[in-house]
């Protein structure tokens, strides 16, 4: 007996059709959502990372919800990075399974072995039907992530990063609180990773970054300005006060108990506008006197009191200071002198904000200055005569050696007479000629105080 049809077997292949459908469907759903996601998170990147000084000011004046919340992500940069990027990967990673599993129904397999043969048939070259589905599905959704989830968005975040912060927020503060312990992993990572190679690249010696410097910029003459006032910032953490102050012996001081006569000469000869005042001796320095106050007054007779013009906003500093935090305390104190002074309390120099500017942008001419500053005599391309106060940066850059050329011989001293003092361990007499290293030094002139003038003869190459 012949056994009858099945009635519902007709519906089956319109079934398994809607099913295939309704998951294509899905798919694309997720695709889409998915790609709105990832354009958030990446344009939330480029707008949190956009707000300035400005912004944070105007988002802490709006006192609401959404201001703090951005505020106390924005305060937090480096989870706030590991928080977008996780979710960055975590949503691609999601869609790119989802597209490869869409592909897989939208496209049967039927077809890419069709596309194979095809390929096989044109060019003889056998490529298997599993690659060329997965070659169409990673262009197709590399295309789609790069357009959509990373350049558009991150160009309208650019133009309209406030607008981008408040809308994303709220999904990235509960981001935050989800994945705190893989943001937490990641930065843990991140800074062992980051200590592992500062450690390594700890033996990179100034001299190392002078020559990167040179060759990066280069070395024409144009672009000698640029090259040395790199080189400034370089080592500008590294110069202490002492390396460019005015030595005791050359400050242009004044004393308390001077007429007010006594102190117009002083103002004319030395072009200087400020000048420490100092009672007794330059050990006891009171305050600053400004030039600029007593313009007008020239007509007043030698009995004026001009002391209460002196300012007492002087402030003394150890031979130790850098010159970086004295410029920071320059700017916070907004006065543009210091006093330095040795482990004794005594007053072993001067430095002006003009002495910490030349030591980055080189030196600073104005109408009272001489054409050189330094005086020096260059006999030939191996021989210089320097005054023995000349400072060891000054010397090594005029003879155009690094400025740390002289550091294994100078010791604590930061000129040239200082060095050879290092060296020999009292004042040498006339003619006498001194070696450190590959140099020869040959006192010019001196006497039983100091050092005045000083022969540098260098080593010569082969």
């Amino acid at each position: 007996m012949d056994s009858e049809p099945d009635p519902y077997s007709s519906f089956i292949p319109i079934l398994i059709f809607a099913a295939t459908g309704y998951e294509i469907g899905l798919g694309f759903f997720a695709i889409i959502l998915l790609l709105i996601c990832s354009a958030l998170i990446s344009g939330s990147e480029v707008a949190f990372f956009s707000l300035n000084a400005n912004d944070i000011n105007d988002l802490e004046q709006e006192n609401t919800l959404n201001a703090s919340r951005i505020l106390s992500l924005k305060e937090d940069p480096n989870r706030l990075l590991a928080t977008i990027l996780i979710s960055n990967n975590f949503i691609n990673i999601a869609l790119i399974i989802i597209s490869y599993l869409v592909f897989a129904k939208l496209i049967p397999q039927a077809v890419t072995v069709t596309w194979s043969d095809g390929i096989y048939a044109a060019i003889s070259v056998r490529i298997s039907p599993v690659l060329i589905e997965g070659l169409i599905n990673t262009i197709g959704i590399t295309f789609l992530l790069v357009l959509f989830g990373e350049v558009i968005p991150k160009v309208y975040a650019s133009r309209n990063y406030m607008r981008m912060v408040h809308v994303t927020s709220l999904p990235l503060a509960l981001l935050n609180t989800v994945l705190f312990p893989l943001s937490s992993m990641l930065m843990a990572s991140t800074s062992f990773i980051e200590e592992r190679v500062l450690k390594r690249g700890a033996g990179t010696s100034k001299s190392d970054l002078d020559k990167a410097i040179e060759l990066t910029v280069g070395s024409d003459q144009v672009n000698n300005r640029e090259i040395n006032i790199l080189k400034g910032i370089l080592k500008f953490q590294d110069v202490s006060v002492t390396q460019i102050m005015k030595s005791r012996m050359d400050i242009v001081a004044i004393d308390k108990e001077f007429t007010f006569d006594a102190l117009l000469p002083i103002f004319k000869e030395s072009g200087y506008s400020r000048f420490p005042v100092y009672e007794d001796d330059l050990d006891k320095i009171i305050g600053i006197l400004y030039a600029k106050d007593f313009i007008g007054l020239h007509d007043n007779g030698k009995k004026y009191d001009w002391t209460g013009h002196v300012k007492d906003n002087v402030i003394f500093v150890p031979e130790s200071k850098n010159i970086y935090d004295l410029l920071k305390d320059f700017q916070m104190k907004h006065i543009h002198m210091a006093v330095i002074v040795d482990e004794f309390g005594g007053s072993s120099g001067l430095v002006t904000l003009e002495d910490i500017m030349e030591e980055v942008i080189g030196e600073i001419q104005d109408e009272f200055d001489v054409e050189e500053e330094i005086t020096y005599t260059k006999l030939d391309d191996y021989n210089y005569i320097f005054e023995g106060k000349a400072l060891l940066n000054d010397v090594s850059r005029i003879i155009g050696l690094p400025t740390t050329t002289f550091d294994e011989y100078s010791g604590e001293s930061d000129s040239l007479a200082g060095l050879i003092l290092e060296v020999l361990g009292y004042i040498p007499r006339n003619n006498q000629i001194i070696s450190a290293g590959p140099f020869r030094f040959k006192i010019m002139s001196a006497n039983f105080r100091r050092i005045e003038e000083v022969r540098v003869t260098l080593p010569r190459t082969n």
